[in-house]
Protein backbone atom coordinates (compact mmCIF):
# COMPACT_ATOMS: atom_id res chain seq x y z
CA UNK A 1 0.00 0.00 0.00
CA UNK A 2 1.16 3.28 -0.83
CA UNK A 3 -0.01 5.47 1.10
CA UNK A 4 -0.97 9.55 0.45
CA UNK A 5 1.89 11.88 -0.68
CA UNK A 6 1.58 14.41 1.45
CA UNK A 7 4.06 14.63 4.42
CA UNK A 8 3.88 17.45 7.65
CA UNK A 9 6.08 21.00 7.19
CA UNK A 10 7.88 19.65 10.14
CA UNK A 11 9.00 16.39 8.45
CA UNK A 12 10.13 18.96 5.50
CA UNK A 13 12.29 20.39 8.15
CA UNK A 14 13.50 16.98 10.17
CA UNK A 15 14.62 15.58 6.43
CA UNK A 16 16.52 18.80 6.03
CA UNK A 17 18.21 18.78 9.03
CA UNK A 18 18.97 15.22 9.03
CA UNK A 19 20.65 15.36 5.97
CA UNK A 20 22.69 18.13 6.73
CA UNK A 21 23.98 17.52 10.65
CA UNK A 22 23.28 13.88 10.41
CA UNK A 23 23.96 12.16 7.29
CA UNK A 24 27.26 14.43 6.15
CA UNK A 25 29.17 13.88 9.59
CA UNK A 26 28.64 10.21 10.02
CA UNK A 27 29.88 9.69 6.39
CA UNK A 28 33.03 10.66 7.97
CA UNK A 29 33.45 8.93 11.50
CA UNK A 30 34.95 5.61 12.28
CA UNK A 31 33.45 3.30 13.94
CA UNK A 32 34.72 4.15 17.36
CA UNK A 33 33.38 7.99 17.03
CA UNK A 34 30.41 6.85 16.16
CA UNK A 35 29.98 4.89 19.15
CA UNK A 36 30.66 7.52 21.22
CA UNK A 37 28.49 10.14 19.56
CA UNK A 38 25.59 7.77 20.43
CA UNK A 39 27.16 7.48 24.03
CA UNK A 40 26.48 11.45 24.14
CA UNK A 41 23.50 11.37 22.83
CA UNK A 42 21.28 8.99 25.49
CA UNK A 43 21.66 12.45 27.81
CA UNK A 44 19.60 14.26 25.12
CA UNK A 45 17.06 11.39 24.95
CA UNK A 46 13.82 12.06 26.57
CA UNK A 47 12.72 9.55 29.00
CA UNK A 48 9.51 7.66 29.19
CA UNK A 49 6.70 8.83 31.06
CA UNK A 50 6.86 8.61 34.88
CA UNK A 51 4.51 5.68 35.28
CA UNK A 52 7.04 3.68 32.20
CA UNK A 53 8.75 0.70 34.31
CA UNK A 54 11.65 -0.31 32.80
CA UNK A 55 13.13 -3.55 33.94
CA UNK A 56 17.06 -4.66 33.36
CA UNK A 57 16.87 -8.48 32.64
CA UNK A 58 20.10 -10.86 32.31
CA UNK A 59 19.27 -14.23 30.49
CA UNK A 60 22.50 -16.08 29.16
CA UNK A 61 24.90 -12.87 30.21
CA UNK A 62 22.76 -11.10 27.10
CA UNK A 63 21.35 -8.08 29.16
CA UNK A 64 17.47 -6.64 27.90
CA UNK A 65 15.47 -3.91 28.87
CA UNK A 66 11.76 -4.87 29.95
CA UNK A 67 9.55 -1.76 28.88
CA UNK A 68 5.75 -2.04 30.79
CA UNK A 69 3.34 0.71 30.56
CA UNK A 70 -0.39 0.72 32.27
CA UNK A 71 -1.31 0.02 28.92
CA UNK A 72 0.36 -3.26 28.60
CA UNK A 73 -1.30 -6.31 29.45
CA UNK A 74 0.94 -8.99 31.60
CA UNK A 75 0.46 -11.82 28.63
CA UNK A 76 1.10 -9.68 25.41
CA UNK A 77 4.95 -9.54 24.86
CA UNK A 78 7.10 -7.90 22.03
CA UNK A 79 10.54 -9.11 21.30
CA UNK A 80 12.16 -5.87 20.22
CA UNK A 81 15.22 -5.86 17.67
CA UNK A 82 16.91 -2.33 17.72
CA UNK A 83 18.88 -1.37 14.63
CA UNK A 84 22.32 0.34 13.67
CA UNK A 85 23.71 -1.59 11.46
CA UNK A 86 24.57 -4.61 13.58
CA UNK A 87 27.45 -2.20 15.02
CA UNK A 88 25.65 0.36 17.03
CA UNK A 89 22.65 0.64 19.42
CA UNK A 90 21.56 -0.09 22.92
CA UNK A 91 17.67 -0.44 24.43
CA UNK A 92 18.53 2.42 26.88
CA UNK A 93 18.70 4.58 22.98
CA UNK A 94 15.31 3.39 22.16
CA UNK A 95 13.75 4.62 25.70
CA UNK A 96 12.11 7.91 23.83
CA UNK A 97 10.24 4.78 22.11
CA UNK A 98 10.04 1.25 23.15
CA UNK A 99 7.70 2.43 25.59
CA UNK A 100 5.21 4.25 22.65
CA UNK A 101 5.72 0.65 20.76
CA UNK A 102 4.64 -0.86 24.58
CA UNK A 103 1.02 1.25 24.75
CA UNK A 104 0.04 0.89 20.95
CA UNK A 105 0.69 -3.08 21.19
CA UNK A 106 -0.50 -3.01 24.76
CA UNK A 107 2.48 -5.65 25.78
CA UNK A 108 5.36 -5.62 28.01
CA UNK A 109 8.00 -4.92 25.25
CA UNK A 110 11.75 -6.67 26.07
CA UNK A 111 14.73 -4.88 24.03
CA UNK A 112 17.61 -7.00 23.37
CA UNK A 113 21.23 -5.68 24.43
CA UNK A 114 22.06 -8.45 21.78
CA UNK A 115 25.78 -8.37 20.84
CA UNK A 116 27.84 -6.32 17.87
CA UNK A 117 30.10 -6.64 15.12
CA UNK A 118 32.68 -6.46 14.37
CA UNK A 119 33.56 -7.83 17.66
CA UNK A 120 30.43 -10.43 17.15
CA UNK A 121 30.19 -11.13 13.77
CA UNK A 122 27.07 -13.00 12.30
CA UNK A 123 25.63 -15.08 13.51
CA UNK A 124 26.58 -13.49 17.01
CA UNK A 125 23.17 -11.34 17.47
CA UNK A 126 20.68 -14.23 15.92
CA UNK A 127 22.01 -16.11 18.83
CA UNK A 128 20.69 -13.90 21.29
CA UNK A 129 17.73 -13.39 19.88
CA UNK A 130 17.14 -16.93 19.78
CA UNK A 131 18.31 -17.14 23.14
CA UNK A 132 15.71 -14.21 24.41
CA UNK A 133 12.77 -16.15 22.43
CA UNK A 134 13.96 -18.90 23.99
CA UNK A 135 13.95 -17.16 27.15
CA UNK A 136 10.28 -15.95 26.89
CA UNK A 137 9.08 -19.58 26.02
CA UNK A 138 10.16 -21.07 29.23
CA UNK A 139 8.98 -17.79 31.46
CA UNK A 140 5.52 -19.35 30.17
CA UNK A 141 5.00 -16.63 27.21
CA UNK A 142 2.22 -17.59 25.30
CA UNK A 143 3.85 -17.93 21.43
CA UNK A 144 0.11 -16.34 20.26
CA UNK A 145 0.67 -13.58 22.16
CA UNK A 146 4.25 -12.60 21.10
CA UNK A 147 5.09 -10.21 18.44
CA UNK A 148 8.68 -9.74 16.95
CA UNK A 149 9.40 -6.08 15.87
CA UNK A 150 12.48 -4.91 14.81
CA UNK A 151 13.75 -1.74 13.13
CA UNK A 152 16.71 -1.59 10.01
CA UNK A 153 19.40 -4.17 10.86
CA UNK A 154 16.60 -5.19 13.52
CA UNK A 155 14.45 -5.66 11.34
CA UNK A 156 16.63 -7.67 9.13
CA UNK A 157 17.42 -9.91 12.32
CA UNK A 158 13.19 -10.13 13.13
CA UNK A 159 12.86 -11.45 9.80
CA UNK A 160 16.05 -14.21 10.63
CA UNK A 161 14.65 -15.11 13.72
CA UNK A 162 11.62 -16.25 12.23
CA UNK A 163 13.23 -18.53 10.01
CA UNK A 164 15.43 -19.57 12.39
CA UNK A 165 12.48 -20.71 14.81
CA UNK A 166 10.50 -22.44 12.19
CA UNK A 167 13.52 -24.05 10.62
CA UNK A 168 14.51 -25.12 14.27
CA UNK A 169 10.54 -26.67 14.83
CA UNK A 170 10.30 -23.76 17.32
CA UNK A 171 6.93 -22.54 17.86
CA UNK A 172 6.33 -19.06 16.01
CA UNK A 173 5.36 -16.14 17.09
CA UNK A 174 1.78 -14.65 15.96
CA UNK A 175 3.01 -11.49 14.14
CA UNK A 176 6.01 -9.40 13.44
CA UNK A 177 6.41 -5.70 12.13
CA UNK A 178 9.58 -5.12 10.63
CA UNK A 179 10.61 -1.10 10.08
CA UNK A 180 12.44 -0.03 7.26
CA UNK A 181 14.40 -3.51 7.18
CA UNK A 182 17.91 -4.16 6.05
CA UNK A 183 16.83 -7.41 4.07
CA UNK A 184 19.61 -7.76 1.57
CA UNK A 185 23.19 -8.18 2.97
CA UNK A 186 24.36 -9.00 -1.07
CA UNK A 187 23.29 -5.13 -1.36
CA UNK A 188 21.23 -5.87 -4.91
CA UNK A 189 18.46 -3.67 -4.03
CA UNK A 190 18.07 -1.01 -7.15
CA UNK A 191 16.82 1.68 -4.57
CA UNK A 192 20.31 1.46 -2.82
CA UNK A 193 21.22 3.81 -6.16
CA UNK A 194 18.16 5.27 -6.82
CA UNK A 195 17.85 7.12 -3.74
CA UNK A 196 21.33 7.43 -2.67
CA UNK A 197 20.86 11.41 -2.93
CA UNK A 198 17.50 11.37 -1.33
CA UNK A 199 18.18 9.25 1.95
CA UNK A 200 17.75 11.72 4.88
CA UNK A 201 19.92 9.11 6.91
CA UNK A 202 22.01 6.81 5.69
CA UNK A 203 24.99 7.03 3.00
CA UNK A 204 24.92 4.28 0.49
CA UNK A 205 28.62 4.61 0.19
CA UNK A 206 28.60 3.17 3.78
CA UNK A 207 26.49 0.11 3.42
CA UNK A 208 28.95 -2.09 2.33
CA UNK A 209 30.87 -1.78 5.01
CA UNK A 210 28.83 -1.93 7.21
CA UNK A 211 27.79 -5.58 5.72
CA UNK A 212 31.43 -6.55 5.92
CA UNK A 213 31.70 -5.92 9.61
CA UNK A 214 28.49 -8.00 10.48
CA UNK A 215 29.50 -10.90 7.96
CA UNK A 216 32.84 -11.59 8.48
CA UNK A 217 33.70 -13.53 5.55
CA UNK A 218 30.03 -15.48 5.92
CA UNK A 219 27.66 -15.45 2.53
CA UNK A 220 25.66 -12.50 2.31
CA UNK A 221 23.17 -14.31 0.74
CA UNK A 222 22.55 -16.85 3.70
CA UNK A 223 18.90 -16.39 4.84
CA UNK A 224 19.78 -16.18 8.10
CA UNK A 225 21.61 -12.80 7.56
CA UNK A 226 19.75 -11.87 4.36
CA UNK A 227 16.24 -13.19 5.11
CA UNK A 228 15.48 -11.86 1.49
CA UNK A 229 17.01 -15.01 0.14
CA UNK A 230 15.18 -17.24 2.56
CA UNK A 231 12.07 -19.71 1.84
CA UNK A 232 9.26 -17.71 4.41
CA UNK A 233 6.82 -20.33 3.75
CA UNK A 234 4.45 -20.20 6.83
CA UNK A 235 6.05 -16.68 8.71
CA UNK A 236 3.60 -15.29 10.53
CA UNK A 237 1.52 -12.06 9.76
CA UNK A 238 4.01 -9.18 9.22
CA UNK A 239 3.35 -5.25 8.54
CA UNK A 240 6.11 -4.09 6.65
CA UNK A 241 6.52 0.10 6.91
CA UNK A 242 8.98 1.18 4.64
CA UNK A 243 9.99 5.09 3.53
CA UNK A 244 9.30 5.59 -0.83
CA UNK A 245 13.20 7.67 -0.41
CA UNK A 246 15.03 5.68 1.55
CA UNK A 247 18.05 3.29 0.04
CA UNK A 248 16.35 0.43 1.70
CA UNK A 249 13.39 0.51 0.26
CA UNK A 250 13.49 -2.20 -2.56
CA UNK A 251 14.82 -4.74 0.89
CA UNK A 252 11.18 -4.03 2.18
CA UNK A 253 9.29 -4.33 -1.32
CA UNK A 254 10.92 -7.36 -2.32
CA UNK A 255 10.89 -8.98 1.33
CA UNK A 256 6.89 -8.13 1.35
CA UNK A 257 6.44 -9.39 -2.54
CA UNK A 258 8.61 -12.65 -1.91
CA UNK A 259 6.28 -13.38 1.27
CA UNK A 260 3.00 -12.64 -0.47
CA UNK A 261 4.11 -15.33 -3.48
CA UNK A 262 4.59 -17.87 -0.36
CA UNK A 263 0.94 -16.93 0.34
CA UNK A 264 2.20 -15.51 3.65
CA UNK A 265 -0.14 -12.62 5.13
CA UNK A 266 2.34 -9.61 4.45
CA UNK A 267 1.24 -5.92 4.83
CA UNK A 268 3.64 -3.60 3.09
CA UNK A 269 3.05 0.46 3.69
CA UNK A 270 5.07 2.37 2.03
CA UNK A 271 5.13 5.88 3.83
CA UNK A 272 6.39 9.27 1.23
CA UNK A 273 9.75 10.90 1.59
CA UNK A 274 10.58 9.95 5.32
CA UNK A 275 13.87 9.20 6.52
CA UNK A 276 15.26 5.99 7.75
CA UNK A 277 13.33 4.56 10.37
CA UNK A 278 11.56 7.66 11.06
CA UNK A 279 9.34 5.97 14.08
CA UNK A 280 12.26 7.33 16.20
CA UNK A 281 11.34 10.91 15.65
CA UNK A 282 8.18 10.18 17.52
CA UNK A 283 8.37 13.06 20.22
CA UNK A 284 8.54 15.66 17.30
CA UNK A 285 7.24 14.25 13.73
CA UNK A 286 3.48 13.93 13.10
CA UNK A 287 4.01 10.82 10.65
CA UNK A 288 6.51 8.61 13.38
CA UNK A 289 3.63 8.99 15.96
CA UNK A 290 0.50 7.49 13.04
CA UNK A 291 3.02 4.90 11.61
CA UNK A 292 3.34 3.64 15.79
CA UNK A 293 -0.79 3.75 15.99
CA UNK A 294 -1.06 1.41 12.66
CA UNK A 295 1.60 -1.05 14.18
CA UNK A 296 -1.00 -1.06 17.30
CA UNK A 297 -3.64 -1.51 15.05
CA UNK A 298 -1.83 -4.36 13.50
CA UNK A 299 -0.89 -5.56 16.28
CA UNK A 300 -4.76 -5.62 17.90
CA UNK A 301 -6.33 -7.22 14.68
CA UNK A 302 -3.86 -9.95 14.65
CA UNK A 303 -3.28 -11.62 18.33
CA UNK A 304 -5.30 -13.98 18.97
CA UNK A 305 -7.87 -13.13 21.82
CA UNK A 306 -7.22 -14.51 25.14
Amino acid sequence: MKRDGRISLRAKSVRLGLSWFVKRRAHHETLEQSRRRFLAMEALIPHPPRDTETITINAGGVSAHRVITPASRPNRHVLYLHGGAYRLGAPSTYRHFTWRIASAAQARVLVIDYRLAPEHPFPAALEDAVSYYCWLLAEGADPRQIVVIGDSAGGGLALALLLKLRDSGLPLPAAAVVLSPWTDLALTGASLTLNAKFDAMVHAEDVPKFAADYLAGADPRHPYASPLYGDPTGLPPTLIQVSSEEILRDDAVRMAEMMQRAHCQAELQIWPQMPHVWHLLAPILPEAREAIAEIGKFVQRTLTEE
